[in-house]
């Protein structure tokens, strides 16, 4: 037997055709180059191989951060439609989305503020 959230959700979509999946908003990574794990050549020293991995760890995680600003902008974006939308939306939905979107642009401003720092 089929539960009924099974039943439900391809409903759902075809309700909505205009919902977009969270994944999509994503941004799209750069593809990695094929790495292929390989120890450490014999010449590099052990020095050497923590700073090299450290500078890749912080590289990783500016993407990161980056993935994370692009994530906040997109959520501003839809309160600032959601907020505006008029009595389509509840009034509760549109007061809420209101206040993320100047939350959010507060946030995306110091985030940026705390990269450019570092």
């Amino acid at each position: 037997m089929v539960s009924r959230v099974a039943r439900t959700r391809p409903r759902l979509v075809a309700e909505a055709p205009n919902v977009v999946p969270l994944q999509a908003l994503a941004p799209t990574p750069e593809p990695a180059p094929e790495k292929v794990e390989k120890p450490a050549p014999a010449s590099e020293t052990l020095a050497e191989q923590i700073r090299r991995l450290q500078g890749e760890a912080k590289s990783l995680a500016k993407s990161h951060v980056d993935a994370l600003r692009l994530a906040l902008i997109e959520v501003e974006r839809l309160s600032e439609e959601i907020g505006e939308g008029g009595d389509v939306y509840p009034t509760g939905i549109r007061e809420l989305a209101r206040r993320f979107a100047g939350e959010t642009d507060a946030k995306v401003q110091a985030l940026m503020a705390i990269v450019a720092r570092t």
